[in-house]
C-alpha cells in the first residue's frame, strides 16, 4: 500500500511538470505571436488631406478715363426789336452844289491849352530886381519880439519869378525865428523883378534873396 501512494505521488508530480512546461510553451508562443503580429502590421494611413483650393490672382487693369470736353454755351437767341421809325436815305444833288464857290468850312478847333511852364534855374538873362537889394531891404520892419529876444541873423526866402516880373510862390529855406521869418515873406512879396528871358521870351526863373536882419547899437 505504501509503494502504490509514492508511486501516485510520483506521477502527479511529473504530471505537474509536463502540465507546467507546456503552459511556459504555450505562453511563450502566443507572446512571439503577438509580437510578430505587432512588428509585421502596416502602418497606419495618415488621414486624408484636403485639396487646397488655388488662388489665381488677377492683375487690375487701370482704364484711363477720357475727360469729354464741356459742350459750347449755347449762342443767344436774336430778339427782335420793333423799329417802328423808318430811316430814309438823303439823297445829295451835287447839281446843288456850287464848287466854284466860297465852302462853307467848319472852324478849326480849339488850340489845346498850353502846357505848364517849366520852371529854370539859369536862363541867357536873369530876372533884376526893381531898386536892387538896397531898396528892398529898407521895407523891413525888425519885428518887436526878434528885438526884445536880441536876435539878428539872415533869412533866406526862396521863389519864382514868372514871366511877369512878379514873386510867385516864396517860402523861407533858412529862417532865425522871432517873427523874422514872416516879415521876410512880407517883404520879398512887394518885390518886382524884370522876367527873365530865354531864347527872346520870357520865362519862370526860381530865384532866392536874403533879408538881413540886424540891431543897431
Amino acid at each position: 500500500m505504501i509503494n502504490r501512494r509514492k508511486d501516485s505521488k510520483a506521477d502527479l508530480k511529473r504530471s505537474y511538470n509536463i502540465y507546467l512546461e507546456v503552459g511556459l510553451i504555450v505562453a511563450l508562443l502566443f507572446i512571439i505571436a503577438a509580437v510578430r503580429i505587432n512588428l509585421y502590421s502596416p502602418p497606419p494611413t495618415p488621414p486624408p488631406i484636403d485639396e487646397q483650393e488655388e488662388v489665381v490672382m488677377e492683375e487690375a487693369i487701370q482704364t484711363k478715363q477720357i475727360e469729354t470736353p464741356p459742350p459750347p454755351p449755347r449762342p443767344p437767341v436774336p430778339v427782335e426789336v420793333p423799329n417802328d421809325e423808318i430811316i430814309e436815305d438823303e439823297i445829295l444833288d451835287i447839281a446843288e452844289f456850287d464848287l466854284d464857290g466860297p465852302m462853307d468850312l467848319p472852324p478849326p478847333p480849339p488850340p489845346p491849352d498850353d502846357e505848364e511852364e517849366e520852371i529854370f534855374i539859369v536862363v541867357e538873362n536873369m530876372p533884376e530886381l526893381k531898386g536892387g537889394q538896397a531898396g528892398l531891404q529898407k521895407r523891413v520892419k525888425y519885428p518887436q519880439v526878434a528885438i526884445r529876444a536880441g536876435i539878428e541873423g539872415r533869412v533866406t526866402v526862396q521863389f519864382v519869378v514868372d514871366e511877369n516880373g512878379n514873386v510867385v510862390n516864396p517860402r523861407v529855406i533858412r529862417g532865425i525865428g522871432g517873427g523874422c521869418d514872416e516879415e521876410a515873406l512880407r517883404v520879398v512879396k512887394t518885390a518886382k523883378f524884370s522876367p527873365g528871358m530865354q531864347r527872346g521870351r520870357p520865362v519862370q526863373v526860381q530865384m532866392s534873396l536874403p533879408i538881413l536882419f540886424k540891431l543897431s547899437n
